[in-house]
């Protein structure tokens, strides 16, 4: 394991960030105006006029697009929510970068000296003549 001493201080300092627990989100937040296309609503007209806000939180699972309508107060939350995911998100990635500038200068890093000298057996060893040699020495 990895001595604390060895560890970057901005390895650590994302390491605790990460750490702190915090509700959080993935996906989109959106608020939406919708026109309702009813015939005479002023909402087809001008676009200020529109019906809304609507709020929704999407996200994709298994390859699906998931969407929930929230209430104003439900959105509130979820958009401070969603922006925690995405701050989280960018945490994870900042933390990775600066891991890998660690490993990085591991691996520049002199190599310790060698302890001691490379050796060899103490005797030669011996050439043994391979099956496929044996096989074809034999009258054809």
């Amino acid at each position: 394991m990895t001595e604390a001493l060895d560890v970057p201080e901005r390895v650590r300092d994302l390491a605790a960030q990460l750490a702190a627990p915090t509700p959080m989100r993935r996906g989109s937040f959106t608020e939406r105006y919708v026109k309702c296309h009813k015939p005479g609503c002023r909402c087809a007209a001008d676009p200020a006029a529109r019906h809304g806000p609507y709020y929704s939180l999407t996200r994709g699972v298994g390859g699906q697009t998931q969407s929930r309508w929230l209430t104003a107060e439900q959105g509130e939350v979820a958009r401070r929510q969603v922006a925690a995911g995405q701050q989280f998100r960018a945490e994870v990635e900042a933390y990775w970068a600066a891991c890998e500038a660690w490993a990085d200068a591991q691996l520049t890093a002199p190599a310790a000296p060698a302890t001691g000298q490379k050796r060899g057996s103490r005797r030669p060893s011996r050439r043994r003549p391979s099956a496929r040699s044996r096989r074809s020495s034999g009258p054809a």
